[in-house]
């Protein structure tokens, strides 16, 4: 692995914003859950390409996205 993805508490329980990040992200990191709410499908977060667009759907500090290989350096 070489980024690692959190998510705040209240973005796990936002439906919304899971559906907008299962359908925004290039590469499926993002699931929704049968309850609605956001998972992170870890078999793809390698998978990653930085593009930001999980960040740009959420409001600030609701993903972080660090970079293992920076020293944890969030993007």
């Amino acid at each position: 692995m070489f980024i690692e993805i959190e998510l705040t508490d209240e973005i796990k329980s936002d439906k919304e914003a899971a559906e907008r990040l299962s359908e925004t992200c290039p590469v499926d990191i993002y699931a929704q859950g049968d309850d609605g709410t956001l998972e992170i499908v870890d078999e793809n977060v390698d998978e990653c390409v930085l593009c930001r667009l999980c960040l740009d759907a959420t409001p600030e500090g609701a993903v972080t996205v660090r970079r293992l290989y920076d020293d944890g350096k969030p993007l």
